[in-house]
Parts: structure tokens; sequence; C-alpha cells
């Protein structure tokens, strides 16, 4: 019996079993089957058959030496290719640019410390791909020595790429707790992680008015935040050669002495907001109407005490609802409170608590629920009365959901409802500080010693986060993003909240793209790319001989996420 192949015109060709014979000088021949609807494998396994060719297993053959999960690094050295971040830490290959890449890409694999970096990243293909399976914990250290040296440049080179003459800038400083005793950075200051009793390290952050990072500067813990102002606007001017942007900062950063100072460079714009102080006076001079807000949340108003600076006035009905709740349940917290000392107070008969021993518990309570402009209070020795401040409350509701933003720019330059917009996107740099000390990068906690190696460590950080902020953005159709997001920043109502469009309401209800793929947060689509592993197999009869590599074709999700990344430009646009 043999198989035969034999041509049919247009159609394809019919693969045939036969069995043949000879009678005297005469070769005969019939067909056994007709197997042209077998699939080729099948068709070239049974031929060997025939030809009485061994067959041998895959599973008989080879042995399986080692299964790295390879998907997710696949994914992420792409783009990392794509967006030229290789090419802007050095333009030619070596050693270190290896070394400090693979330590980005861990801080989004997992991130640890960086003796565990060099133990984790042999869980994965990422050290293999980068050729730094036998580098140590010290050569991790100067690599960041080398980094640093570099962050000047790169940052230089960032600022070349999304930066404009006339550009929103956005800057915002955070804070991370530090465990040890030793690095000079480390002060007690504003510990904004809550962890009571440890010494904190400061950072900004300057990012692009869509919040893709640009630079970080790192500061002592005890710095306060409106003095990091001038070194960002002489980075802007100086190292990036930008005469012209506009500086967007809170309240609490662009403050009256950081704003006289930017009025030194009268081509620096600047948007901030005004403290609820500040608005109190407005109201006060009759600058600040209220009745105007009746039909429209957003007007301009001008007032003598910002001569040269326009005023934009907001009212958000929801957020008034907002802070009316929240001041109603804080006010309600501090009257139990108080009722609880006052009838502790009077239980004391024999020995009565004194003036200062009161005044220690009513101060706090008040500190707790920072409600001591709406009370009044009277403390003697064994007596405590005290009393809600109505016309305060009153007077403090009537600015609910109401806040002022000001800035330099013209009408011409920015518009209201621009303005507005770009001080909304500080929430951009908020998400990039939850990121940074979230589960995503883990900035924190820092356990650096050297002045030196902190800066590094936190530079390297902005890194990963600088590549993950573009893939969120290439990967919304597959995560649980609102893919409309940014061109609805651009045509919704400035003032009242964002909402979801349509399709980003659809994913969270099905759990599924339009494409029927399941919806995944970040975290998890690198998990699903990680289950792509590549395979090291060798010969069962020589286990110590060559061996070769298998990776498994994408699945319909990973094949998504990996055409959804070649849209990414070198640019990262």
């Amino acid at each position: 019996m043999y198989i035969a192949t034999v041509p049919n015109r247009n159609s394809p060709p019919a693969i045939l079993l036969r069995e043949g014979w000879r009678e005297g000088n005469k070769t005969c021949q019939r067909t056994l089957a007709n197997l042209s609807h077998w699939p080729q494998k099948k068709i070239e396994s049974f031929r060997r058959l025939l030809r009485d060719e061994p067959l041998v297993s895959p599973q008989d053959l080879l042995t399986t030496q080692k299964t790295s999960p390879h998907g997710h690094v696949e994914a992420l050295l792409l783009a990392v290719r794509k967006l030229g971040l290789d090419a802007m830490l050095s333009s030619k290959p070596c050693r270190e640019r290896d070394l400090v890449l693979a330590m980005i890409l861990q801080r989004l694999l997992d991130p640890c410390s960086k003796l565990a970096t060099t133990r984790q990243w042999h869980s994965t293909t990422l050290a293999e791909e980068l050729g730094v399976s036998e580098a140590t914990e010290d050569e991790l250290y100067q690599a960041m020595d080398w980094l640093l040296e570099r962050q000047p440049r790169i940052e230089k080179k960032l600022a070349a790429r999304y930066l404009r003459e006339g550009s929103l800038v956005l800057y915002d400083v955070s804070s991370s707790y530090y465990e040890g005793r030793h690095c000079p950075l480390a002060k007690y200051g504003h510990d904004r992680d809550g962890q009571k009793g440890l010494p904190i390290i400061v950072y900004g952050l300057m990012t692009d008015g869509e919040g893709r990072p640009i630079a970080v500067e790192v500061y002592p813990g005890n710095t306060g935040d409106p003095t990091t102002v001038v070194d960002q606007v002489n980075k802007l001017r100086e190292r990036f050669q930008l005469s012209r942007v506009v500086l967007v900062g809170d309240r609490g950063m662009l403050t009256q002495p950081q704003i006289e100072k930017l009025k030194a460079h009268p081509q620096m714009g600047w948007i901030t907001a005004l403290t609820s102080v500040a608005i109190r006076g407005l109201l006060a001079e009759a600058a600040l109407q209220l009745s105007l807000l009746d039909e429209q949340n957003l007007i301009e108003i001008q007032s003598a005490h910002y001569a040269g600076e326009r005023l934009m006035v907001c009212y958000n009905p929801l957020l008034a609802e907002e802070r009316k709740r929240k001041r109603e349940e804080l006010l309600q917290s501090t009257e139990k409170a108080l009722s609880r000392i006052v009838k502790e107070v009077e239980r004391r008969t024999q020995k009565p608590l004194t003036a200062t021993e009161i005044a220690l518990k009513v101060g706090k309570v008040l500190g707790k629920y920072k409600m001591s402009k709406h009370f009044s209070h009277s403390i003697e020795p064994g007596k405590l009365s005290w009393s809600r401040r109505v016309e305060a409350v009153e007077q403090e509701a009537k600015l609910d959901g109401i806040y002022v933003l000001r800035t330099s720019e013209t009408a011409e330059q920015l518009s209201a409802a621009d303005t507005v917009r770009g001080y909304k996107s500080l929430a951009q740099v908020e998400r990039a500080f939850r990121s940074l000390k979230g589960l995503d990068l883990l900035i924190r906690p820092i356990r650096h010693r050297t002045e030196e190696r902190v800066p590094a460590h936190i530079f390297l950080c902005m890194l990963a986060y600088y590549v993950e902020w573009h893939l969120r953005r290439v990967w919304a159709p597959l995560l649980f993003e609102d893919e409309e997001l940014a061109e609805q920043r651009q045509r919704r109502d400035p003032v009242l909240p964002p909402r979801s469009s349509e399709s980003a309401q659809a994913k969270k209800l099905t759990h599924q793209t339009p494409d029927e793929l399941p919806v995944h947060s970040f975290t998890t689509l690198l998990a699903d790319l990680a289950s792509r592993a590549r395979v090291t197999f060798s010969l069962q009869t020589d286990k110590s001989g060559p061996t070769f590599q298998q990776v498994p074709p994408p699945t319909p999700l990973q094949a998504r996420a990996y055409e959804l990344l070649n849209l990414l430009s070198v640019a990262g646009n």
C-alpha cells in the first residue's frame, strides 16, 4: 500500500490510499480510500508508517529541562524598543544599559529589592533576553550610579520629545518613608504614607499635559513643597531650554511667594487655585457674587487683589453635596466625642479633672476631626461646656462646591474652560504617584543608604512608570480603561465630574471587549501574557547534549495585546 497524490486541475490534489500489484508484465492498482480530508500532518505520519519507518512520540524522544514565563517579557521588551527607551539610556549597547533596562522591567514584572532582583529575573526569561544572567547585586548598584550620571541627559531627551514652547507642564510633590538611619536625605517631615515615626524622602515629579513623566527631583524629607518650585523653573529654562511654558500646580505648591518669583520670568505662565480663605476674601469684597452661579457653573471675574490675573470661579453641585455630607458627618462625630468627655468630667466628682487634662482631651478630638472652627467651648476645673457655631457652619456652607482658579494666561492664550481642564490634569500626576507607591512599582519602602542611590532608585521607578504609562494607553481596549477619555477631556464640561463613555461602561458590565475577549487590569494582563512560556527541551538519550527552545503560538488575547503594541510609535504618541 502507498499514498498517491493525484493532480486535480483547478482543485486541490486528491490524496488517495492505494494498493498495487503485478500480473505478469502488467502493473495493477486500486484505490482503497480517499484521504483528501485528512490534515497534512496526519497524512505524512501515515506515509512514514507505510514505509516502515519508526514513529517516536515527542514525549518519548524529548525531556523538558526548563519552563520559563516569557510572553510578558517579550511584550515589555517590544514596548521598550518601540519607545526608544534603550537608545535614550545610551546610544550604544553596553553592559550598564542592559542592567538598567532589566531593573526597569523587573519593577513592572515584580518590584523588589536589588538583591531579590538578581534572583527574581531568573524566574522569567528577562535575564536571558538581556544577557544579564550572571549579574550580581554590586553590578546593579554600579549600573544605578551610571544611570544617575545620565539622568540630566535622559530627562532632556524626554523634554525634547514631549514638551514644546507654550506647553502645559504639570508638577506635584510626594514623599515616601525611609527604613534606616544612614541616608542624609532621610528627614522627618510631612509624611503622606501614614507611617508614623519614620523619616521620609521628598520627590517632585514633572509631567507633560497628559501625565507622561518627564523629570523627577529628590529632596530631603524636611523640604517644603513650595520651595521646590524654583528648581523646576530653572530646570525648564536652563536644562530644557524652554522659555515659555505654563506650569500647573496645586494651591499648596504655587503659593503667593512662589508666584512672585515666577513673575520674575514674564514668559513663564502658571495655573493654580485659591485657598478657602482667599475665596472668602473675594466674597467679602464683593468681587465674587454667588448669584452668578445660579445659571452657569463657570464664570470669570476680576479682583484688585489679583491684578493682571484671571480668576475662574467653578461650581460643582455634586461636589457641594459631598462636602455638605462630609461636614455633617464630621460635626456629628465631633459632638458625640465631646459629649463623652462631658460625661466623663461629670463622673469625676471625687477627683475632678483639671482644666489642663480636659483641654488635652478636647484638643485631641478637635484635632482629629478638624472641626475646631465650628465649635466654641468653655473649660474650667471639673467643668466643660461646648456649642456648635451655627453661623460659622452656615458661612462655610455657602462656598460648598465652589473653587476658584487663578492664572497668568490671557483669554487669547488659554480659555476659561481650558484653564479648568489644565488644572484638573493634575489628577494625572496623582495617578503617577499611585502607581509609583502602589503594587505596580513599589517605590517604597526606600532602603538605599547613600545620597546618590536614593535618587537613582526613584529615577529608575520613574522610567518604569514611563513604560507603564504608554502600555496603559495602547492596551486600553483590553483593560478596564476608558479608551475615549483623552478625547472626552477636550469636549466635555470642564467643571462637572467626568462620566465614563458607553464603551467603558459596557466593558465594566460584561467584562468583555467588543471582540469577546476578557477585560483585564494591567497586572492580570501581564500575568496572562506570562502564561506563554518558553520551554527548553533536550534529548532523552543525551540530557547533557544540545537543547532547543520552543514558544507556543499566542492565544487570541495575547495576539491582540502584541498587535496593539505595534501601534506604539518611536516617539510614544
